[in-house]
């Protein structure tokens, strides 16, 4: 079975929450105006939050 890995690049994230609000299993929370993986473990690879972010910050890496 495969894992997947969602990478925020902070240099890139305008904090526009969208991934935030998009993720079915709640991967992601707002941490200093910033989105975090906090819940990593439960990404799905559904690629929703690649999908909206307009900054192109999120990657998903399958391992």
């Amino acid at each position: 079975m495969s894992s997947f890995t969602p990478i925020v690049d902070h240099a890139k994230c305008t904090g526009c929450e969208e991934c935030v609000d998009v993720c079915p299993v709640e991967v992601f929370e707002m941490e200093n105006e910033k989105s975090v993986p906090v819940n990593a473990d439960e990404c799905m690879g559904c690629e929703s939050c690649v999908e909206v972010c307009e900054s192109d910050a999120i990657t998903i890496e399958e391992s």
